[in-house]
Parts: structure tokens; C-alpha cells; sequence
């Protein structure tokens, strides 16, 4: 388990939510959702990434298998907005508190309405980021589900 402790991981802990922290190397670019999941050893359909979104006013947060592309329609459903788009990674920090590559579902600057893709529910486990470039956390998909107050919908291609 790694040294460090991020703001994701003392939010399930502080929930009481089992986890398991993983860690990977990186250079100077947070690798992509593929790399990630080949660098911890991982299936990369249990690897999900973290997309932002927005609709209207609002923020949305999207959780999908790294290898699976978000369907903007579907999403767009699953939180009743009549249409939603990618946020601008210059706008990520700002919105989430997180960067690039380290945006977690977990412990965002406010808890946006957060959907995670149905077929998590698949697996015994999912890995997230932990909110930190390197950093991943493993848990129940369930758990982090609850651990966020999101719901499960069909949102990709």
C-alpha cells in the first residue's frame, strides 16, 4: 500500500468504505486510461475513468471502463439533462479541484451528480483514481457508488 493518503482515500475511510490503494509510475503526462490499467497489471474493463461533463449549469460526473467511450446521449438521459459535453481539461482543476489524470468521483471540490457505467456491476471490484496522478483506489462498485451518492445507468457506446 502506498505511503501517501489522498482526500478520496479519507473520505471512504472516514465511510467506512473497504478500499485498496494501488500506485503506478508516471512521467512527466498522466499516461492514458490503457496505460494505467497495464501498469498496475490490471483487466482494463475493471479500470474506469473519471469524465467531467457539463449541461446547462450543471456538472456532471461520468465513471467508464478506460477502453469504453461515453455515449453524450445517454448520459445526457441518465441525469435528465436535454444535452451534456466534454469539459475543456483547461476548466478541470477549477471545477473539480483536481488535475488531469488524478480526477477522482471521490472528494471533487462539490459532490456533482456522478453516474457510473452498468457494467460495473459485473465485477466484485472497480479501480478509480484516487484523486492523484499514481494513484488508484480499488473497492466495491457499490461502495463507491454509495460513497458519492451516483447511480448505475447505461452511458456508454
Amino acid at each position: 500500500m502506498p505511503d501517501v493518503k489522498t482526500n478520496a482515500m479519507r473520505i471512504l475511510e472516514q465511510q467506512k468504505i473497504p478500499y485498496f490503494a494501488h500506485s503506478y509510475p508516471h512521467g512527466k503526462e498522466p499516461p492514458d486510461g490503457a496505460e494505467v490499467a497495464r501498469l498496475l497489471g490490471q483487466d482494463p474493463d475493471k479500470v474506469y475513468k473519471t469524465l467531467v461533463t457539463k449541461g446547462g449549469n450543471e456538472y456532471f460526473v461520468f465513471e467508464v471502463p478506460v477502453l469504453k467511450e461515453l455515449d453524450l446521449k445517454k448520459a445526457a438521459r441518465a441525469v435528465g439533462a436535454k444535452s451534456v459535453e466534454m469539459l475543456h481539461v483547461k476548466d478541470i482543476n477549477k471545477v473539480t479541484g483536481y488535475i488531469r489524470g488524478g480526477c477522482s468521483p471521490i472528494g471533487m471540490k462539490k459532490q456533482y451528480r456522478t453516474v457510473f457505467a452498468q457494467e460495473c456491476t459485473l465485477l466484485d471490484t472497480i479501480i478509480v483514481s484516487a484523486g492523484k496522478v499514481g494513484f488508484q483506489i480499488e473497492a466495491s462498485p457499490h461502495d463507491l457508488v454509495k460513497a458519492v451518492g451516483g447511480i448505475i445507468a447505461d452511458i456508454t457506446l
